[in-house]
């Protein structure tokens, strides 16, 4: 009782701006609620003066109900299917990921960025956007100006990659008979769900292709999804073994955290489930409400956002973010011309 007492008025203020965010971002994909859900946040915190009440709800939604809209994510993903039908793309995957990540690390060296906003600009790119941010997000305790930063940066590229490619993709020649090329290219190099979606459902429209590039960008997209696992846990592993170098007491159980064990957990129960006949509707309502607590949680972080701050500081973080974009989208088209491909 006590703990409600002292967040109830933070939860609801989340709950009240999430819902007008969730709706927004149904109407408009390409932007998205969370990005809705966070520059609300952090326009309405302005005219907060007496923040104090607000304080402990606004605390717990950004990194409790973000760390369960992570947990429910795992059950949007069955495994056997998804690496069964992305394969073909995992080598593609698996490179524009470790391109990322090098990029982002030599960027932080080279430009003095803070390392935080690196690693989360650089899983952000790399894997699928906002999802990757928040679950790498409480791993290595990044603040909420940290996340807003990222995803402000994610976002900016997502609307450039769904406007641009399409027309790239005709220029650089991709067969417009199959979208199995362009399919594989959007899922590679564009890094959040519905800019996946709003390329590949063009290049369909293009070309009438029905739904056939929609659903290739999809599955690599999910592929992608996976790499979530081992880089949070790797991620938790290395900041554990640092705060605990001194003392020589590292311990696996203790850095590994708890909820992504329960991501990985749902993930294996669905896979589970579908191999027992299982309709995938059944899950539907679980990831539905995992979008909705991404919602919530990033428009609670933008509550606890200075925007003042956020846009001074944030020409490192896009110049980072326009280089990860640009060596990803490069090493996909490479991959695809070695593989054969394209």
């Amino acid at each position: 009782m006590e703990f409600l007492n002292k967040t109830w008025k933070g939860i609801v203020l989340s709950l009240i701006i999430s819902v007008p965010s969730w709706i927004l971002g149904n109407m408009f994909p390409v932007i998205g609620g969370p990005v809705i859900g966070i520059l609300l946040g952090m326009v309405i915190t302005i005219f907060i003066k007496e923040k104090g009440p607000f304080k402990q709800g606004i605390g717990f939604v950004s990194k409790k109900v973000l760390q369960y809209a992570v947990i429910l994510l795992g059950f949007g993903l069955n495994l056997s299917v998804i690496m069964e039908t992305g394969k073909q793309s995992l080598p593609i995957i698996i490179t524009t990921i470790a391109t990322s990540l090098i990029v982002s690390y030599l960027m932080c060296k080279f430009m003095k960025i803070p390392e935080k906003i690196s690693i989360l600009i650089g899983v952000g790119s790399s894997i699928c956007g906002g999802s990757a941010i928040a679950a790498t997000a409480p791993v290595i305790d990044a603040v909420d100006e940290e996340v807003a930063q990222a995803i402000s940066v994610i976002f900016l590229f997502n609307v450039i990659a769904a406007v641009v490619f399409p027309t790239l993709g005709t220029a650089l020649g991709f067969s417009h008979v199959t979208g199995d090329a362009f399919g594989i290219f959007a899922g590679t190099a564009v890094n959040d769900t519905s800019s996946v979606t709003a390329a590949a459902s063009t290049w369909d429209a293009i070309n009438h292709l029905g739904i056939q590039t929609l659903d290739k960008a999809v599955t690599v997209k999910l592929t992608r999804t996976l790499a979530i696992i081992p880089i949070t846990l790797a991620l938790a592993v290395n900041r554990a073994k640092k705060e605990n170098s001194k003392e020589n007491s590292f311990s696996l159980s203790r850095a590994l955290p708890r909820f992504i064990i329960y991501f990985v957990l749902a993930s294996i129960v669905t896979t589970i489930c579908m191999s027992m006949g299982v309709s995938k509707e059944l899950f539907l309502p679980l990831k539905t409400l995992s979008k909705f607590f991404i919602v919530m949680a990033m428009t609670a972080i933008g509550l606890n956002t200075d925007i003042i701050k956020l846009i001074k500081t944030g020409g490192k973080p896009i110049v980072l973010g326009f280089t990860c974009w640009v060596s990803i989208t490069c090493v996909s088209l490479i991959m695809q011309k070695l593989l054969g491909i394209w």
